[in-house]
């Protein structure tokens, strides 16, 4: 085995990987405290995206009548079009130039963006249209997510990769449960909220979320430019370049290995990393129009109960991803990423109907609400706020389709809850391990634009499959991809290895 100065993978979250006088020297401290600014950049980049996602769709009826539920999905899916399409080029970016550079670009985009969607109001016409192209480059802002993730895997070694990218993994699940919670803070604020003149601003519940992710990129910005230094180690640790010997003007990227990329890996990587991003995305989507057909929950209801059960499953993922640090040590990276498909099959596969009992359909509610619109002409009292619960007789499939329990519900939550983390985070681990000590900015730039392209297809197919077909046919072809999953990656099981493993620098 080659020598190295690589640190235990199971240190605690966040806490630099040092066990050997070598840590302490100026270069190493610098490498980590670099990192962790890229930590707080992915951070930054998740609560960007959901400290407005609850308030998303009353700000678009408050602003604009016209804006419809359909629209709402195009607004939704703005986002990870911008990601997807800005992913690659800040990629490229990042390969031939200070990742600074493209960082603050991309953050001051992100911050644009953010005050756009607070001014959204002010045009007189087509404000909806104004909501859908603030997150689309609030979305193309976060495509520094593949500068974030390129920069970590080549300022770390083969030893220390696994720990870095589950860290940076639990600080993007810590951005998704404190977004909403934000959100939630701010709406004491109210809707009618306060009027600033001067610089003609309705701060109220929506608009002030996207102003403090505004402020958020401002500090991202000064971190960036205070404390970022490039780095650049190979796999075994050892530095590559200096830290006096970068120029801050041009990234020399000719002290690479001349061994050619597994590209079957890499695609192998992509495609199985927007797998798990579909399914994911199927799941946060399907949540609420799900248990609202099955368990005839109310709209609160449902915001409610699925809010609470998101925010438990991302506190359930931090503890995934210090589980899977130590894991991946033990018995590697591609047996921990089966293991992930394998739990997420039983997730979905145990959501699939049976038994006897079968969901309450509208039509009694329908009913009901007939005999209930005669008595309010009689009396004279007003039933707006009557609200049909369970199946929607639309909805054929709800006629014979049996209820899936709240039981089986839960139990794939936790599943779920535990093979998408382990999942995600091994996939992109594996997939910098593969590219090696090049310059991997472009790579991670189509990895990020996969799972985007992921995240805007997952909501269609849900719109349309469970819509017509119901979940015996959703779930059905999620666990038939599931199971296409796994056999790609037992197929291609072999190829699936580092860098220096392949060509013989590191024996594994």
């Amino acid at each position: 085995m080659s020598q190295s100065v690589d640190t235990d993978e199971t240190t605690p979250l966040l806490r630099d990987d040092a066990s050997s006088d070598i840590s302490v020297d100026e270069d190493y401290k610098s490498r980590w405290r670099s990192i962790r600014v890229m930590y707080f950049t992915m951070f930054l980049s998740s609560v960007g995206f959901t400290i407005v996602i609850t308030s998303l769709w009353p700000y678009l009826q408050l602003i604009d009548v016209s804006a419809d539920a359909s629209f709402l999905g195009w607004v939704v899916a703005a986002y990870s079009l911008g990601q997807m399409i800005a992913s690659p080029l800040f990629g490229l970016w990042s390969n031939h130039r200070p990742r600074k550079e493209p960082l603050v670009c991309s953050i001051i985009i992100n911050l644009s963006a953010n005050i756009y969607y607070a001014y959204a109001y002010l045009p007189t016409k087509d404000k909806k249209i104004h909501i859908l192209m603030s997150r689309a480059f609030v979305g193309f802002g976060a495509g520094n997510v593949a500068v974030v993730r390129s920069y970590v895997a080549g300022a770390t070694s083969l030893k220390e990769r696994t720990s870095a990218m589950a860290n940076m993994s639990a600080c993007q699940a810590l951005g998704f449960i404190l977004g909403p919670a934000l959100q939630a803070c701010l709406s004491f604020i109210g809707e009618k909220g306060i009027t600033v003149k001067v610089i003609d601003l309705q701060l109220n519940m929506y608009t002030a979320p996207a102003l403090l992710a505004a402020a958020f990129g401002v500090v991202n910005i000064l971190l960036v430019g205070l404390v970022l230094r490039e780095h650049r180690v190979d796999d075994q640790g050892r530095q590559i370049r200096s830290i006096n010997e970068i120029s801050e003007d041009r990234v020399d990227i000719s002290i690479v290995p001349e061994e050619s990329i597994d590209q079957v890996a890499v695609l192998t990587s992509n495609i199985l990393f927007f797998v798990v991003m579909f399914i994911f995305a199927v799941f946060e989507t399907i949540s609420t129009p799900l248990s609202m057909d099955m368990f005839a929950w109310t709209r609160e209801e449902a915001v409610l109960y699925n809010g609470i059960i998101i925010c438990c499953i991302g506190f359930e993922s931090i503890l995934v991803f210090l589980v899977v640090k130590v894991a991946s040590q033990r018995v590697g990276d591609r047996p921990v990423l089966l293991a992930g498909l394998a739990i997420i099959f039983c997730g979905f596969f145990i959501l699939l109907p049976w038994g006897n009992h079968y969901p309450k359909i509208q039509w009694a509610d329908l009913k009901n609400n007939s005999l209930l619109s005669r008595a309010s002409e009689a009396t004279g009292v007003s039933n707006s706020s009557f609200e049909p619960t369970g199946c929607p007789y639309e909805q054929t499939w709800c006629q014979y389709t049996p209820t899936i329990h709240l039981a089986q519900y839960l139990s794939s939550d936790i599943l779920i809850g535990v093979g998408y983390p382990a999942c995600n985070v091994m996939s992109y681990t594996l997939y910098s391990k593969i590219l090696g000590p090049k310059p991997q900015g472009v790579y991670m730039g189509w990895l990020t634009a996969s799972g985007s392209g992921a995240r805007t297809l997952g909501p269609v197919f849900v719109s349309q499959v469970y819509t017509i077909l119901g979940p015996r046919w959703a779930f059905s072809l999620i666990c038939s991809m599931v199971v296409g999953a796994i056999i790609l990656l037992s197929c291609l099981y072999h190829r699936l290895i580092a860098f220096s493993v392949r060509h013989g620098s590191i024996i594994e």
